[in-house]
């Protein structure tokens, strides 16, 4: 299936090539088009003449209809018999947006109209830029590589960010419609992707890629549905588990998958534990962060809004009973990165519920570094550790009969995760002498002197616990 031919997608990609962000706020200014981004177009249509750029802004950032002579010296050398052919406009006289677009960085992003509102569309609808998506591009490492692969591909938005710095790329998803608007949007940005139309893996069975990445349909248990761009056809959270097994055969050694995914909450179930289970007992290291839980009520009714399905009663029915029936409490949101090592696999599973430091690739990395610098027992106790930059002590005191009594007190970061860590006054003692000059050897001995402890234990005590501190950056080398 193509949306438009090879010579008229070139054509299209030329009357399109001026209109970016870029362009636009240099017309605009910055304040319009923040404004635009939250829904109010006044100051963005106020700056908009009957120009090319002007015209194209009308008809697809601020969704106004423009009479039909505007519209064709707009789009040439693209017809406007060939817009109306293919769907990009709509209308006779006066003609409005068939398609959605969408700047995301340096990109246009062509996709059907009105992202997340499918209600009364084809269910082979294709997405354009949502929060999701957004996430994911946030969260993907942009270190060179020679191959990488996009799974579920959409309109493309993720494959086209990977064509940055990926010599290869390969784009997959089940939807044929998907698979040809990203090719439109390959022709639209001028680059090369791989585009193969197919089930997640089968496009790409028996290859290995250096980093993956996948905004896959990780919606969970929607009876009757059937949406092609949110609803895998897998068994509750199965399409997260399938990636997750596939990993080490997908990757090549070091290389680096990274997905959005839900998971279920069960009953007498760690979440943690049920996706720590999805990964092979060998050749991986994994961090898998929960941004947020919903119980299964607010689950239904989020994704019957973005379906426009909200007023169908039987379906969410049916929906809250199979959660019911599987003993789900709620679904959590999140995503996972995998890198693939040698030696026994490594699953840490944690919530992030809290604002953290953007982007977040910056703390993928400093995750997987810090987890490669893990250190071994002997080694820890010649280290000379300081306390990292943006680290706060804070306590809580009640008062007491003899003064403030200080009832609890934890480390606080102010940069990167932000992390909050509960510190008992042995460990908060231990740190305030971490001035990266003093070996921690010398340190645990001398609060075995002040506490008449045997260095020993305190050892075995403080390993654990300092161990957790530089995993989680409040303590550097």
């Amino acid at each position: 299936m193509r949306l438009l031919q090879t010579d008229a997608a070139a054509r299209l990609g030329e009357a399109l090539r001026g209109f970016r962000r870029a362009a636009l706020s240099a017309v605009s200014g910055p304040e319009p088009l923040a404004a635009a981004d939250r829904g109010d177009y006044r100051a963005l249509l106020a700056a908009c003449g009957d120009d090319p750029l002007g015209v194209l802004t009308r008809l697809f950032t601020a969704g106004v209809p423009v009479p039909a002579a505007l519209a064709a010296d707009a789009l040439a050398p693209f017809t406007l018999d060939e817009a109306l052919e293919c769907g990009l406009l709509t209308g006779a006289g006066t003609v409005a947006a068939g398609w959605g677009a969408q700047f995301e960085g340096d990109l246009l992003l062509l996709s059907d109209q009105l992202p997340n509102t499918t209600g009364g569309r084809s269910r082979e609808h294709v997405l354009g830029v949502g929060g999701a998506s957004r996430l994911l591009l946030d969260l993907t490492l942009r270190d060179p590589v020679a191959s990488a692969l996009d799974l579920g591909t959409g309109c493309g938005v993720q494959a086209l960010a990977l064509a940055g710095h990926a010599a290869a790329v390969t784009a997959t998803d089940l939807s044929e419609r998907a698979v040809a608007f990203a090719a439109l949007n390959a022709v639209v940005n001028g680059a090369e992707l791989e585009l193969l139309q197919g089930d997640l893996l089968a496009p790409v069975a028996g290859r290995r890629f250096d980093l993956v990445v996948a905004n896959p349909p990780f919606v969970i248990g929607t009876p009757g549905s059937g949406w092609t761009y949110r609803d895998a056809g897998r068994e509750a959270d199965g399409v997260a588990a399938e990636l997750a097994a596939a990993s080490t055969g997908l990757l090549n050694p070091g290389g680096t998958m990274q997905f959005l995914a839900n998971w279920l909450h069960r009953k007498g179930e760690d979440w943690s534990e049920r996706v720590a289970g999805w990964f092979p007992d060998e050749g991986l290291r994994v961090w898998a962060v929960e941004r947020e839980a919903l119980d299964p009520l607010d689950y239904v009714r989020t994704w019957q809004r973005d379906s426009g399905e909200s007023h169908d009663a039987e379906q969410a029915a049916a929906w809250l009973d199979w959660f019911a029936a599987n003993e789900v409490e709620a679904v959590g949101f999140g995503f996972v990165t995998a890198r693939r090592t040698d030696g026994p696999t490594a699953v840490v599973c944690e919530e992030a519920r809290h604002a953290v430091e953007t982007p977040w690739r910056d703390r993928v990395a400093d995750r997987f570094a810090l987890r490669d610098s893990a250190i071994e027992p002997e080694a820890l106790w010649t280290t000379r550790l300081r306390v990292a930059d943006g680290t706060v002590l804070q306590q809580t005191a009640a008062l007491g009969d003899e003064g403030w009594d200080v009832d609890r007190q934890w480390l606080q970061q102010g940069n990167g995760m932000r992390y909050a860590e509960e510190a008992d006054p042995l460990v908060v003692q231990l740190l305030g002498a971490c001035d990266g000059e003093t070996e921690l050897r010398l340190q645990v001995q001398l609060l075995a002197d002040t506490y008449g402890a045997e260095p020993a234990m305190l050892y075995a005590q403080l390993y654990p616990v300092v161990r957790r501190l530089v995993e989680r950056g409040f303590l550097v080398l």
